[in-house]
């Protein structure tokens, strides 16, 4: 073989602890990080991204294959992109592969022909533009020409003055146009982003004026920005204001938000300032419009014109750069927290390792911050502004809870809907104002069980109950599992009786307690389908909607201007799970709701329907003492050693065989508390829990079993992990068991 064959490594998409090395054939001499060739691995094609060239392979060059061809269609991954591939993959303890097809997940080997199929697309729209403009310079050339002879022929010396003028006018018309054409000739871009005039500013109260610079000085220090801003303060200006900032001098904005639904009504506001600078980017998006954003955001830097990205989760992947600000709203948001598959990363924890990647300003905004984000502003990582002024003035919405208990026993209860809550929606109806009620479970009912036998009809293939649906389904919610709904106990042919209401009962009742009221409901049944989520969020903003019923993405960020009254029925499902962060995230869910109403001049009514009336959580929101409890709990986690104070990874082992996968848990289980209590990772007093049940110890056939295993917060916890992971890696290798074993690092 010649002395001068140039070998590379390269990622492929696939769970791999180590980067393949490839051979460059003689004719692909330019070559470099970051472009994307064609590979063969384990007899498969792979579109694999080149991580280093002139490389010195480790191995006989004999066995080393050559690559099969460069995609010279497809942009290059920028180095900004392959090192936050690599930060990603050593925290969160998964392959760099596997983070790769993550960022790029609809990348195929013929994305070539849907990537000519998307320019075509895009150059035809943006030709209809040209077109256009050159029909108005032919116009505007007649014109200029018809001018010109008229004041040639003119005698009159007023007649000669008003053809010049028009002429010159023409001609003024003309050239603008001329540059028009020629800004879109030269600067068509593949997302549509088309030129825009000059950016919507935004006004800002004293109060969040003083915030805004605050967060500014922040920036100068080089530090992320914590922004507590009560509900209905207005975060959403001073990001608007802070972006605005941002796009003016030449930089790159990505706003970040943990639901796609709030983000459809988010993008309608954002558009009003940002117009064609502005692209949406998440999961509900086809796959050929999100590969059209992904190369948008690159040409787009490319050519030097600056964008606001607003996004879920998957947007922190796009190829970034230029970036002069990140915006990440309701940063304490369970929904940022990816369970599976891996990576199973954090949002706001990757947006945070972005922002050291970038070197750009970072806001993280939240009425509820998570108690993470408190312990880094009390140790100085990160500057916490405070935002405690309403921007239209009013003030907190007054609290009401009902006691259910005490309200059944003297007959107070109609259905799920206490008189007392009955009569504040009638009264908040007949103002001409809106209703939001809270049902954190949706379907009809939650549980079915027999009078007969007491037999509870479960999925066949999970070990949870089926959800009745008002269509005559049963549904799991975990597997997607089917069956009718018969009313008959399949076991002994008893009459089924329904348990727990979900979000379509409640509706069912309204409709019933209140027939003269436009009555919708929004929950995960209803958000599959992104038409009928947009329609439902905008009805309601404009007043056609009068009772909104949703599960928690009701809850999130929505500013609707004419609701009156909020009303969580059937609380007590919000406190019952079985999680450190309960409260935590109970009261997070419960302020965030109470602060939907009453974002106007007029103080609203938050309505708490449960049974356990004299639980902390309901007494902190009664009582406005949500910093104490914050403190209460931190103090809770540190005495316990739980998260901020540590850092928790879970280990789950799935398999079909139930007795297989108690023994795998167990083996490998004793190996990680032997290895601990032995010190061979020196991790002395770290505690290991395990194996255990989860909850829900069985899903699509799959039994499960977890351990967890807690580590100090030190300069040694990154190797830690790193043996752990080693530890899992080499468990699977020599006892046969790859595919079962998973690892989530800071579990929500």
């Amino acid at each position: 073989m010649k002395g001068d064959t140039r070998y590379i490594s390269v990622i492929l998409p696939l769970k791999l602890e180590w980067e393949p090395c490839y051979r460059l054939p003689a004719e692909m001499n330019d070559v470099n990080s970051g472009d994307r060739v064609k590979v063969m691995f384990a007899n498969k094609e792979y579109l694999a991204v080149v991580s280093e060239t002139g490389i010195i392979p480790d191995t006989d060059p004999v066995k080393i294959k050559p690559v099969l061809s460069i995609e010279e269609g497809l942009g290059r991954i920028l180095p900004q992109e392959i090192t936050l591939w690599r930060n990603v993959a050593d925290y969160y303890l998964c392959s760099v592969g596997e983070v790769y097809k993550a960022a790029y997940p609809h990348v195929r080997i013929n994305l070539e022909e849907a990537r000519a199929a998307a320019k075509e697309k895009i150059a035809s729209r943006e030709e209809k533009i040209a077109d256009s403009i050159r029909k108005r310079i032919a116009r505007l050339e007649a014109k200029v020409e018809k001018r010109q002879n008229m004041l040639s022929k003119a005698r009159k010396e007023s007649a000669r003055l008003t053809y010049s003028k028009e002429l010159e006018s023409a001609i003024a018309d003309l050239q603008r146009a001329k540059e028009a054409l020629a800004d879109i000739l030269d600067k068509t871009s593949k997302n549509g982003l088309q030129r825009t005039s000059d950016y919507k500013d935004v006004t800002l109260s004293p109060a969040q004026a003083l915030a805004y610079r605050k967060i500014w000085n922040g920036f100068e220090q080089e530090k992320p920005v914590m922004l507590k801003g009560v509900t209905g303060s207005g975060k959403t200006e001073i990001y608007i204001k802070s972006a605005l900032e941002c796009l003016n001098n030449g930089k790159n904005v990505l706003y970040l938000v943990p639901e796609i639904a709030l983000s459809r009504q988010l993008e309608e506001r954002l558009s009003e300032h940002f117009g064609d600078r502005l692209m949406t980017f998440h999961s509900g998006r086809t796959p050929a419009v999100r590969r059209d954003i992904t190369e948008s955001v690159r040409e787009a830097a490319e050519n030097g014109r600056p964008y606001i990205l607003l996004g879920t989760r998957s947007s922190l992947f796009l190829p970034h750069s230029n970036l002069g600000l990140i915006v990440v709203d309701e940063e304490h948001d369970s929904s940022y927290k990816q369970d599976s598959p891996a990576p199973r990363y954090n949002g706001r924890d990757t947006a945070l390792m972005m922002h050291k990647i970038h070197n750009c300003s970072i806001i993280l905004g939240s009425a509820t911050p998570s108690l993470e984000e408190m312990y880094n502003c009390q140790a100085g990582r990160h500057n916490l502004v405070e935002l405690n002024e309403r921007f239209h003035g009013a003030g907190e919405a007054d609290i009401e809870i009902i006691d259910t208990k005490a309200e059944r026993k003297k007959r107070g209860m109609t259905g799920n809907f206490s008189r007392k809550l009955i009569g504040h929606i009638k009264k908040t109806l007949a103002r001409g104002e809106q209703v939001i009620i809270l049902r954190s479970r949706r379907a009809w009912a939650s549980v079915m069980q027999c009078e007969n036998c007491g037999e509870i009809v479960k999925c066949p293939h999970c070990n949870v109950s089926l959800s009745r649906h008002n269509d005559g389904r049963m549904v799991c919610h975990y597997c997607g599992y089917t069956a009718r709904f018969t009313g008959k106990c399949a076991k002994c042919g008893g009459e089924l009786s329904s348990l727990g209401a979900g979000t379509q009962r409640i509706e069912e009742e309204a409709s019933a307690l209140f027939p003269e009221a436009r009555i919708a409901r929004l929950d995960s049944d209803t958000s599959k389908n992104r038409n009928v989520d947009t329609r439902i969020i905008h009805d309601f903003s404009h007043g056609e909607i009068d009772i909104l019923i949703g599960t928690q993405m009701v809850t999130k960020g929505f500013d609707f201007g004419n609701l009156g009254l909020v009303a969580v029925v059937g609380a007590d499902s919000l406190l019952g799970m079985q999680d450190f962060r309960a409260d935590e995230k109970a009261f997070q869910l419960l302020e965030q709701f109470r602060g939907r109403c009453g974002r106007r001049e007029q103080k609203g009514l938050f309505v708490i329907q449960t049974s356990q009336p004299d639980h902390p959580v309901y007494k902190k929101i009664m009582d406005n003492e949500g910093t104490e409890f914050n403190s209460h709990l931190l103090q809770e986690r540190k005495d316990f050693n739980f998260p901020p104070y540590s850092r928790i990874i879970e280990i789950c082992i799935k398999d079909r065989i139930e007795e297989r996968v108690c023994r795998m848990a167990g083996k490998i289980g004793t190996i990680i508390r032997n290895s601990f209590s032995e010190g061979k990772i020196a991790i002395m007093n770290d505690p290991v829990t395990g194996p255990f049940s989860p909850a829900v110890d069985k899903v699509a056939d799959q039994h499960i079993r977890c351990i967890r295993i807690s580590l100090r917060k030190d300069r040694s916890l990154s190797g830690r992990k790193g043996t752990l992971k080693n530890m899992v890696r080499d468990f699977e290798k020599v006892n046969h068991y790859e595919g079962h074993i998973t690892i989530n690092v800071d579990p929500s």
